[in-house]
């Protein structure tokens, strides 16, 4: 039996129509399949209809597509439904992983009924990006639902099989609906609609043959994990780089192996952002962190202190201005992305729009810390350049104008360590480090999370200035942690709850809790 009987007799239902919901966000070829379905059936005589619904904004353009077919009752066109019905929806196909939670949440997913046919990887949502820290949806939930709400489920990497074969994920949902076999027309047919459609026909069969031979034979139903990051081992062998081979020297000669994976990162970082000289400056800073983590018995803690130091000082060195942003927005390793994720021929030309919004606090920042303050002390002059500054702006990068505008603010790294935000950046990182010190010879715990709520502090713009402010109101409760039992658990909530929700309203609600705890 499969969702194409009827259930007490087992006979194929030929006067019921086949009801088929696609879920697809923008550029994943929703409406392709969906034509593609109606075009198998009327090409075996059967009639068959296709409406779409649009989604929500939070899903990037998420649209339901909804098919239903069925053969003629003599000779006449059965009337078909406009949208999916809850609880009557044979085979459910999905993009995305989420995409298929949502359709079960809907209620188009039944156990008596649905097939569920589901790409296993992820395309993060707004409401997913949006969060500070890690916002990601537990895939999990949605496996576990599944195996409860669906009659059969088929899950793997479609957008894999698709970039592979260079093409986009309808291709490979095409491929996995004829694999499951659970639409009584052979797998010609569906070939041929492909064939028929004109445009990427070879890329859009390697995909589809793939899928459709692992749809026979599915693996596990599991969510894809993302990579595990590895970091890249400290060199045995000369880089070819004096500048980055004398600071492997310096790694290898002051710092135990344990830490030699963490401090290559950072450098590498470093080099990459400013220069050789500026990575030495991070090394320099560490040296003495680290040897206070020594003296306040940090072998016996795995030198812990040093090695969250050493991740979140490269990253608070390396914060982003307007020279890092034009860097990365003119290096060609982003265009190539670009041109991967877009599938961009050889034959084609991309031009890539960038949304800006600068304000005028990057720009006193990018300046010679004397003349940026003196701008910011004149708050007339101030408040008449932000009004010709703070504005939005579409620049194509692909022209010659602004691409050389780019790229030279991008190469202006020199004057960098002049600027009024360097010297900021420096100051509010001297801080940071000797609240950690304060704390070590007392609480290392506490010590070394004192260290990881650096990791608050990031992006650019509007974002940086929410997640300083964040910053800031944890590190205002250090005094207040300082002595008490299982201080370290409560800065660890606190950063937690920051991370939450931009707005800071989770971390309003955990310093009640901690003002609670305190007031007992």
């Amino acid at each position: 039996m499969n969702a194409l009987t009827n259930r007490p007799t087992g006979v194929l239902v030929l006067d019921k129509p086949i009801s088929i919901a696609i879920l697809a966000m923008g550029g994943q070829g929703g409406g392709v399949l969906a034509d593609w379905i109606v075009s198998v059936a009327e090409s075996q005589g059967w009639a068959a209809q296709s409406t779409s619904v649009p989604g929500v904004a939070q899903r990037t353009g998420a649209t339901i597509y909804y098919v239903e077919m069925m053969p003629l009752l003599n000779g006449k066109r059965p009337v078909f439904s406009l949208m999916p019905t809850p609880g009557d929806v044979d085979i459910v196909l999905a993009a995305e992983f989420m995409e298929a939670g949502r359709a079960i949440l809907r209620g188009f997913v039944n156990p008596e009924q649905t097939v569920l046919i589901a790409s296993n990887h992820r395309s993060f949502a707004v409401v997913e990006k949006q969060v500070p820290g890690n916002g990601e949806g537990e895939s999990m939930t949605v496996v576990e639902a599944a195996g409860i709400a669906a009659k059969k489920t088929i899950a793997f990497d479609m957008q894999a099989v698709a970039e592979d074969s260079g093409t986009v994920i309808s291709a490979a949902l095409f491929g996995a609906l004829c694999g499951a076999a659970v639409l009584p027309f052979g797998r010609d047919v569906f070939e041929t609609a492909v064939r028929a459609s004109g445009k990427g026909v070879d890329a859009s069969l390697r995909a589809f043959a793939q899928a459709h031979d692992m749809a026979r034979t599915p693996p596990p139903v599991a969510p894809k994990k993302a990579p595990e990051k590895v970091l890249p081992p400290l060199p045995t062998a000369p880089t070819g780089n004096p500048g980055l081979d004398a600071l492997v020297r310096r790694v290898r000669a002051e710092y135990p192996i344990s830490l030699h994976p963490m401090l290559f990162a950072g450098m590498k970082r470093l080099v990459d952002y400013q220069d050789t000289a500026y990575a030495h400056e991070y090394l320099d800073r560490l040296a003495t962190l680290h040897a206070r983590d020594a003296a306040c018995d940090g072998e016996a803690q795995g030198y812990a202190f040093t090695e969250v130091a050493a991740k979140y000082l490269a990253v608070a060195m390396a914060y982003d201005d307007v020279i890092r942003v034009a860097d990365l927005k003119t290096r060609a390793s982003r265009f190539r992305r670009v041109q991967a994720e877009v599938g961009v021929s050889d034959t084609q030309i991309l031009y890539t729009t960038e949304y800006m919004h600068p304000r005028m606090e990057e720009i006193t920042g990018f300046l010679p810390a004397r003349l940026g303050r003196a701008i910011e002390s004149r708050q007339g002059l101030y408040r008449a350049l932000d009004r010709v500054v703070n504005r939005g702006r579409r620049v194509r990068t692909g022209t010659i104008f602004w691409f050389v505008t780019l790229y030279a603010l991008g190469r202006a790294r020199r004057l960098r360590r002049l600027g009024l935000r360097h010297e900021r950046e420096i100051a509010h990182i001297e801080t940071w480090l000797a609240t950690a010190l304060d704390q070590l010879p007392t609480d290392y715990a506490l010590a070394t999370e004192i260290l990881r709520s650096r990791r608050l502090v990031k992006g650019y713009s509007d974002t940086h200035s929410r997640g300083l402010s964040k910053f800031d109101r944890v590190m205002a409760q250090v005094p207040r942690l300082s002595g008490l039992p299982g201080a370290a658990g409560w800065l660890a909530l606190l950063n937690k709850a920051a991370l939450l929700d931009e707005e800071g309203t989770a971390l309003g609600g955990a310093i009640l809790s901690l003002d609670a705890e305190l007031g007992k």
